[in-house]
């Protein structure tokens, strides 16, 4: 219902904000501009859910190699006392623990072409767990909220376009953004644990929240004492080594278990073109809906507003020339990247505004664009509390990004 209720609301508003712009300003080109963005929507959305056919048939067909040969199972058991804790709805060594750790794994590289197939094959193993077919169930919103906090080890984009914009140095927000994303994550975890009644404060989740900090906090402290040039270079290839050494060890395991690997890749990745094809209308839905809200100004409304709310306290308002990039990232990836963009063209690349909003861009993903694509791929349509606690993520990454921003570049 949540998904209904959202949807309603951006056709809505975009509608009356739309009529207003006509009858008060007489802005004569408003509705052709609504109507255009409407159909440039539903070509994007059809464009994106083709695109993803060639992804999704390489890897999960992959993720059949790998069920078949036991590394999803290894996986899972690594994993297996943490996950019985944070999603208990999870039988022990189920192949949907294997798979989320690849997913959240994929998305921390900054590796989208694998995430989204791997986090589609986890979203279907975790739905055949769920006995209300149409209801997000509690392991499903948890894994979906810890995919939209958007935790990224290496921006190894937002780095590049930084670098192409001619930054003194492309990679001086990389820690802010992992210190940012860390927050949204940690934000959106206890949001879903305090509503599903899940004890955060268990020896086991301690332990293995301790030493991922650990670990992310070691890596900040490594990647800072590299050249912005050296930073580069490894969050490359070390990206690219760890994936094709997942890729390699499936196949390994898969030879000793004396199992067809031709085969399996090709059953696995028959699956691939009918999620494609399942995902189109939700996509087409909600990208549409956030095409129609932007086209008609909302969002430039929302902005002005925030802005005038601060100015009226006195309190400093120059971050808010980055807010367009924050607001857009939980509705369209693409629109985020295109706001980040014209902050950078408009106020400088090494300027605040423009750091800000880089920072934005790599704290969280695409909350809507997740649901509607995740959830659309094994028919969810009553999203309980996956909306509000991705939201909450969402927004404690942008107050964190906004005081680390000043901490690092005001």
């Amino acid at each position: 219902m949540a998904l209904n209720y959202i949807w309603v609301f951006f056709i809505l508003v975009a509608f009356a904000t739309a009529l207003i712009r006509l009858i008060v300003f007489q802005d004569l080109e408003v509705f052709p501009e609504v109507i255009k963005k409407t159909f440039e929507m539903a070509s994007v959305g059809f464009d994106i859910s083709i695109g993803l056919t060639g992804a999704l048939t390489l890897w999960l067909g992959i993720m059949k190699i790998g069920e078949r040969g036991g590394a999803i199972q290894l996986f899972s058991r690594l994993i297996n006392p943490f996950f019985r804790k944070l999603f208990p709805e999870i039988p022990p060594n189920h192949p949907a623990s294997g798979s989320i750790v690849m997913n959240l794994a994929a998305n921390m590289l900054g590796l989208d072409n694998a995430a989204t197939p791997l986090g589609l094959k986890a979203m279907k193993e975790l739905q055949s767990l769920n006995p209300k077919k149409d209801t997000a169930s509690n392991a499903q919103i948890m894994f979906l909220v810890l995919n939209t906090s958007g935790l990224t080890l290496i921006p190894i984009s937002i780095m590049a376009i930084r670098a192409k914009a001619g930054a003194a140095n492309p990679a001086d927000i990389f820690i802010p953004i992992l210190l940012a994303t860390f927050v949204s994550t940690i934000a959106g975890l206890i949001a879903v644990s305090i509503v599903q009644k899940i004890n955060l404060f268990s020896k086991v989740i301690l332990v293995y929240l301790g030493g991922f900090s650990a670990l992310v906090f070691s890596m900040i402290w490594y990647f800072s004492t590299l050249p912005k040039e050296k930073l580069a270079q490894i969050s490359a290839v070390g990206s690219s080594v760890i994936l094709f050494g997942i890729i390699s060890l499936f196949v390994i395991l898969a030879i000793r278990k004396k199992i067809n690997v031709y085969e399996a890749f090709i059953e696995g990745a028959k699956e691939g073109f009918d999620v494609a094809i399942r995902i189109i209308p939700y996509l087409i839905a909600i990208l549409v809906a956030i095409g129609v809200f932007r086209a008609a100004g909302c969002m430039d409304v929302v902005v002005l507003g925030i802005k005038l709310m601060f100015e009226l306290f006195d309190v400093q308002t120059n971050f808010v020339d980055a807010l367009p990039t924050a607001i857009m990232k939980p509705l369209s990836g693409g629109g985020a990247r295109g706001m980040m963009v014209e902050a950078i063209d408009n106020f400088g690349v090494d300027s605040f505004v423009a750091r800000l909003s880089s920072t934005f861009q790599g704290t969280t993903d695409t909350t809507f664009y997740v649901l509607a694509v995740y959830f659309g791929s094994v028919g969810i349509r009553k999203t309980r509390h996956a909306i509000a606690c991705g939201l909450i993520a969402d927004l404690a990454g942008i107050i964190a990004a906004i005081f680390i921003a000043y901490l690092f570049f005001g």
